[in-house]
């Protein structure tokens, strides 16, 4: 079963209660996502570091091939 935007942004929102998070759906059938996560965790850290820390937010909604979130293309930056 496909995830909803909300859930989505809701486990990232979790992970990063002060960010701010855009949620896509990019092919408007509810499996393929894009995120962008603003926030001031991720100064100091490099692209991979902050990719990994929103993935670890998402706890495990990826892992396998029958997780409820299929696709997500991830867009992480400090703010400026």
């Amino acid at each position: 079963m496909p995830m909803e935007a909300k859930d989505i942004e809701a486990l990232i929102r979790d992970g990063f209660p002060d960010a701010r998070i855009t949620i896509t759906d990019l092919a408007g059938d509810g499996n393929h996502w894009a995120a962008e996560v603003i926030d001031a965790s991720f100064a100091g850290l490099n692209r991979v570091q902050q990719q990994r820390a929103v993935f670890a937010a998402l706890k495990g909604a990826m892992d396998g091939p029958n997780a409820p979130l299929h696709a997500l293309a991830l867009t992480t930056k400090a703010p400026a």
